[in-house]
């Protein structure tokens, strides 16, 4: 077992949705990926917040394996954001993004920190995801998450973080834009040889498509009743994955299967409730039983 190094956001989070409103939620994706990798390994997390996340809200890292050292505490207002969500909860307006201290957010690296053998560079400007490359010594894995902003403003930078991770994480959209591709497979082979062995694209409630050695590996969405509230789905998604591949001996073909299952089982907990509650209740048992429902969904005896 190894532990995880992960440098994004923390936030306040309001949300509304077909299911109803949550108002200052804890969020952010270095929140979401920490509590879901905690499940299976240590987690060091990098991140900022203002005088205003009091000891109420750091509550929700409390009981888990998720090592606060890195998280900085300065004077101003915590990174906010509000949204809304479609009828089926596939799309969504942002009614409003207040970057607060996180806009001048820099990434110091503790010493403790700086061996990590695992990293995840969450969701941030490319500049600071290279900040952290250059501070952190030999990792054995570094994955990283980008969206359609950085990749049409600063496709540079992008460039340099693509071309130094193992693994990159991203949506189908983004694959598409990415790679000038409109067929995935194509995109995902191109975006390859732009430096990650390995891909893993999220289709929202199509599932994952990931790369491996031979091949492709995809799994479905579980199917759910009700989804309260998509926010933080991908980052958990994402904390997950890399969770369950940092408690792995080594990684092979495999173990990445079983990661992208225990990243979408955590996921798909996660859209049951607002903001992360949902994962705060979730067991252990709880987890396994997802994890054999999707054995159960996806199995089939070949011809």
């Amino acid at each position: 077992m190894y532990p995880i190094l992960t440098v994004g956001s923390v936030a306040f989070d309001s949300i509304k949705t077909p299911c109803g409103e949550a108002s200052r939620v804890v969020g952010g994706a270095a929140t979401y990926f920490s509590v879901a990798a905690s499940f299976f390994t240590d987690v060091r997390m990098v991140a900022v917040v203002g005088d205003d996340f009091t000891e109420e809200q750091m509550r929700v890292f409390s009981g888990r394996r998720i090592d606060l050292t890195g998280l900085q505490r300065v004077s101003g207002e915590t990174f906010r954001w509000k949204g809304e969500y479609s009828v089926d909860c596939n799309s969504r307006e942002t009614i409003y993004t207040h970057l607060n201290v996180f806009d001048q957010f820099r990434p110091v690296l503790p010493e403790s920190y700086r061996s990590t053998p695992f990293v995840f560079l969450a969701n941030i400007h490319p500049a600071l995801q290279l900040e952290v490359l250059d501070q952190v010594r030999a990792p054995r894995f570094v994955a990283a998450d980008t969206m359609n902003y950085w990749i049409e403003g600063t496709p540079d930078e992008l460039g340099q973080v693509i071309g130094r991770v193992d693994a990159l994480v991203i949506n189908d959209t983004e694959a598409r834009e990415l790679s000038g591709e409109s067929n995935l497979v194509k995109a995902a082979r191109a975006i390859q040889r732009m430096g990650p062995a390995l891909l893993v694209i999220k289709r929202g409630e199509h599932g994952v498509l990931v790369t491996r050695d031979r091949g492709f590996f995809a799994a479905p969405a579980m199917p759910l009743e009700k989804v309260s509230d998509p926010t933080g789905a991908g980052d958990t998604f994402a904390g997950g994955f890399m969770g369950f591949l940092a408690s792995a001996a080594e990684i092979t073909d495999t173990v990445i299967t079983r990661a992208i299952i225990a990243g979408s089982a955590l996921a798909s907990f996660s859209v049951e409730d607002f903001g992360l509650d949902r994962l705060l209740r979730l067991t252990p048992d709880e987890l396994r039983d997802r994890f054999a429902e999707f054995k159960r969904l996806t199995h089939f005896d070949a011809l």
